[in-house]
């Protein structure tokens, strides 16, 4: 290799403006498919909003007839667009993990790039499941608990912002901590971290999913908590035996 050669097995080395530089066309491309894609969410916001009150519908036993307090002149249209935009954000999250896999592509070997293949649809799998499970799982069990809790005490008259907030903030969140096996298997493939660690640090693992269920879920409850630990705790499980894998994988590209 020259002395002036800028390139190696990982091709052309980019310097930090060159980083910053695809680092902000990736972001561009991600802002424009998200905006397109929240857009769409603007025609379809009212009837998702009508879906999301089905748990509450069925906790309260007012199918057919609910409805959800506005406190504030903006309230509903807030709410509205708040909608619009997480569906946009689900929508477009295909484009952001190609351009995410675009932007961290150059730092890997050619034999490297073809997990693209696996990268892509395995997140958008868990994605996909993280949602699921908080719809259909965590979302129905948390409202019946929340709006049933001491009725001889508390009336349960919900406003849009709380209510839709808390749904959405159940079904994202949950959705991208779904992430964690496929992240920790891109870690461990390049070196990072080894199963061997994470099965030594499962105490400060539960510690930090239960600091990431208290985030995520914006109560205090003890079913909600335990509900949105309980697949945090199995994916890590999971994560543990990617690792072991991408650990193997590791080692032997080091090798050859």
């Amino acid at each position: 290799m020259s002395p002036t050669d800028t390139s190696d097995d990982y091709g052309p080395r980019m310097g930090l403006l060159d980083h910053l530089n695809e680092l902000r066309k990736r972001l561009v491309w991600v802002a424009l498919a998200i905006l397109i894609c929240t857009v769409i969410g603007f025609v379809f916001a009212e009837s998702i909003l009508n879906y999301l009150l089905v748990p509450y519908a069925q906790a309260t036993h007012t199918v057919g007839e609910t409805t959800l307090q506005t406190l504030r002149p903006t309230e509903g249209l807030e709410t509205y667009f708040k909608v619009s935009l997480l569906f946009g954000a689900i929508l477009a999250m295909p484009m952001i993990l190609v351009q995410f896999w675009i932007f961290i592509s150059p730092g890997l070997r050619p034999e490297e790039k073809r997990y693209v293949y696996i990268f892509v649809p395995s997140s958008l799998v868990l994605f996909v499941l993280g949602m699921a499970f908080a719809w259909f799982v965590l979302s129905p069990a948390a409202i019946y608990f929340l709006a049933n809790f001491m009725p001889q005490v508390f009336t349960t008259d919900w406003t849009s912002q709380e209510y839709i907030s808390f749904v959405l903030r159940l079904i994202f969140w949950l959705g991208v901590s779904f992430q964690l096996p496929i992240i920790i298997y891109f870690v461990s493939r390049v070196g990072l971290i080894t199963a061997r660690t994470l099965i030594d640090q499962w105490r400060a693992a539960i510690v930090i999913i239960a600091v990431l269920a208290a985030v995520i879920t914006p109560s205090i409850d003890p079913v909600t908590m335990l509900l949105t630990m309980a697949p945090l705790v199995v994916l890590y499980i999971l994560s543990i035996a990617l690792a072991r894998i991408g650990e193997r994988q590791f080692n032997q590209s080091m090798a050859v």
